[in-house]
């Protein structure tokens, strides 16, 4: 393998690897301070971070208003208080080596109030922040009036270059990398944009010259690219490095850093990605946020495919083809085709009795428990979303005018719930689509290594 030679990232020469920062309490600043301390870039979550009381005890999140709006601003003052003291952490295990990131994401209710109270209150303990789900114009802004180097995630090339005529333009000396997420290979939330085909993978070597040839035309020649998705072993990616074609690169682990000593994630969660088998983490799009997103296949997952497999269409009046009626309460019948009577039929007799709309003029077929469950969930909507497929919640307006779709979940419970030792089967599990490879590596052979044991096998190009 090449020599893996230190840049310049967020003001300091580092090694070129960067944890990558996932979403709830999936890195923190015990996580992100080890891998700073490595002389790398550590990354932790700015998404419902932890914060603690005065004896270091995590403070479990709590929402007392009645009012959507209220809890919204809750949970706005929680993320803060909680992006604070994970940059505090981070800091003090780093002991003043590498770089510390916090990883927003855009679509995030009150993303940018977060990050501008998280900014102001913990100067200097910061270096950069990387945001992507959705195309963060105000980053640029935001990150440079405190002096902070902004990360823009992105999924092509086109991407980038609507964020920088839009804005970045006026923002280039806070502009310290742009990170390439590969939309068919990365864990959690996609970029895949509907002109391309999730079940075709495209080469991310073809995607990367396009970013540095759009780079360049930019004069962003030395602008380093931050490769993330799919990447384990350096050996793998040999040719992108020192590649003139490329230019100056970062690797950025998402699903690897995961299973150390210093992770935040469960045990129990450690335990099943370690036997997880390829084929086991599925691309699929029933995040309410709309995007794709790649999750490990268990009974939470598995309730929403056949959720989705049992769908049919409907007319509200009855017609040739919309001929056969479906009671779906006491005061509403509507009208399916003949070819779906029979799996009607078949799910109402399997107890899915509760039958809902979706945005698309179809019909799922739920148990009575779920139902309860999901009206629950929606009545406890923080907000945590610009908008909500889930609960129709929109930042902007407080709802987005459309009927909330039975073929989602509220993210916000699941991500939270599952981060703080809640079930493995019955909430999200996202990961990247290596992540079977932990089954056959031999660093976990012996056990669950430390960061540093990881990144000095990284280094090794294993």
């Amino acid at each position: 393998m090449k020599e893996l030679k230190p840049i310049m990232i967020s003001g300091k020469e580092v090694l070129p690897l960067i944890e990558g920062g996932k979403g709830i309490n999936a890195s923190d600043g015990k996580s992100s301070g080890a891998w700073a301390h490595e002389n790398c870039v550590g990354t932790f979550s700015g998404v419902s971070p932890d914060y603690y009381d005065s004896l270091g005890n995590v403070i479990l999140e709590k929402y007392f208003k009645k009012d959507r709006k209220e809890r919204h601003d809750e949970m706005i003052e929680q993320s803060i208080k909680g992006g604070i003291a994970q940059a505090q952490v981070a800091h003090e295990i780093s002991g003043g080596n590498g770089r510390i990131h916090m990883n927003m994401l855009w679509e995030l209710g009150g993303s940018e109030q977060i990050l501008t109270g998280v900014l102001e209150k913990a100067k200097g303990l910061i270096h950069g922040v990387t945001c992507g789900a959705g195309l963060p114009y105000k980053l640029g802004e935001i990150a440079s009036r405190f002096g902070v180097y902004y990360y823009p995630i992105v999924s092509s090339a086109r991407a980038f270059q609507v964020l920088w005529k839009r804005a970045y333009a006026n923002f280039k000396e806070f502009l310290g990398g742009v990170v390439y997420e590969d939309p068919w290979l990365a864990g959690g939330h996609n970029g895949l944009s509907n002109a391309e085909d999730p079940t075709k993978p495209q080469s991310p070597y073809n995607r990367l010259v396009e970013l540095r040839n759009t780079l360049n035309s930019l004069g962003l020649n030395d602008l380093p690219i931050i490769m993330a998705g799919g990447i384990w072993s350096l050996e793998e990616w040999d040719d992108y490095i020192d590649n003139p074609d490329i230019g100056k690169i970062a690797f950025q682990f998402g699903t690897r850093p995961m299973i150390t000593k210093e992770s935040p994630i469960s045990e129990a969660w450690k335990k099943l990605m370690l036997q997880v088998k390829k084929g086991d983490v599925i691309l699929q799009k029933f995040s309410p946020t709309g995007f794709f997103s790649s999750a490990i296949k268990n009974t939470f997952l598995e309730k929403l495919m056949d959720r989705k497999s049992g769908e049919v269409a409907y007319s509200t009046e009855q017609n040739p083809e919309f001929c056969f009626p479906l009671k779906i309460s006491e005061s509403k019948t509507y009208y399916i085709k003949a070819e779906d009577v029979e799996k009607a039929n078949r799910q109402k007799q399997a107890g899915l009795t509760e039958i809902k709309e979706t945005p698309d003029n179809t019909l799922v077929f739920m148990s009575p428990e779920d139902w309860k469950q999901m009206k629950l969930d929606r009545a406890n909507c923080v907000g945590c979303l610009s908008q909500c497929q889930f609960s129709t919640w929109s930042q902007a307006h407080g709802t987005t005018g459309k009927i909330p779709d039975p073929r989602s979940y509220c993210i916000h419970k699941t991500l939270y719930e599952v981060s703080h030792n809640g079930s493995i089967k019955d909430n999200l599990l996202f990961a990247g689509h290596q992540v079977y490879r932990f089954a056959t590596d031999p660093l976990y052979r012996n056990g669950i290594p430390s960061v540093k044991e990881l990144i000095e096998k990284i280094k090794s190009g294993n």
